[in-house]
C-alpha cells in the first residue's frame, strides 16, 4: 500500500533527487548538470516553503521507501502561475495508479487555493506523464528545441487555467 505525506523529513530532498536521477540518467542521459539543477531548485524552494501556498507530496511504500513525489510552488501564483515541479514515480511503483494519486492531490490543492493558472515544464517522450497532465486539464502551449539538461530533448510548457 502507498502512503502519501505532505510532511518534510530530513533526507527527503536527497531521496527525491535520487528518484529523478534513477530515471533520467539511464533513460535520457542526464547527469551532473541535471542533478545540480534539481538540487539547486529544490534547495531554493524548501528554503522559502510556505504550507499556505505551496504543496510538497511524498509517496512511500510499505517499507517506508520513497516511491514518488510532486511539488506545487505557489510563490508566483498571481503572476506567471503556480508551478508544478518534481513529479516523479519510481519504476517499482509505476502502473499502480500512484501518478494519478499524486496528481489528484495536487489538483485538489490547486482548486482549494483557487490559483488562476498552473504551469509545468517537461519534454517530449514522457508519454505517461503527458497523458496525466492532459487528464488534469494541462495543455501544451509552447515548445523549444533546446533544454538546460542535455540540449537534446527540448522543452515543452504545459498550462492549465
Amino acid at each position: 500500500m502507498i502512503r502519501l505525506s505532505d510532511q518534510y523529513h530530513p533526507g527527503v530532498l536527497a531521496q527525491v533527487i535520487a528518484l529523478h536521477l534513477d530515471y533520467y540518467a539511464p533513460h535520457w542521459g542526464f547527469g551532473r548538470q541535471f542533478e545540480a539543477g534539481v538540487a539547486a531548485g529544490m534547495g531554493e524552494f524548501f528554503g522559502r516553503f510556505d504550507a499556505q501556498r505551496d504543496l510538497f507530496l511524498a509517496a512511500y511504500n510499505d517499507q517506508d521507501e520513497l516511491v514518488g513525489s510532486l511539488t506545487i510552488d505557489g510563490q508566483d501564483a498571481a503572476g506567471e502561475g503556480a508551478h508544478l515541479r518534481w513529479f516523479i514515480v519510481a519504476e517499482s511503483a509505476r502502473g499502480q495508479g500512484l501518478g494519478h494519486q499524486l496528481m489528484q492531490r495536487a489538483d485538489a490543492f490547486l482548486r482549494q487555493q483557487q490559483y488562476p493558472r498552473t504551469y509545468l515544464t517537461t519534454f517530449a517522450g514522457l508519454d505517461a506523464a503527458r497523458a496525466l497532465y492532459q487528464h488534469y486539464g494541462f495543455q501544451l502551449v509552447a515548445e523549444q528545441s533546446a533544454d538546460p539538461w542535455s540540449g537534446a530533448v527540448g522543452m515543452q510548457r504545459y498550462e492549465r487555467r
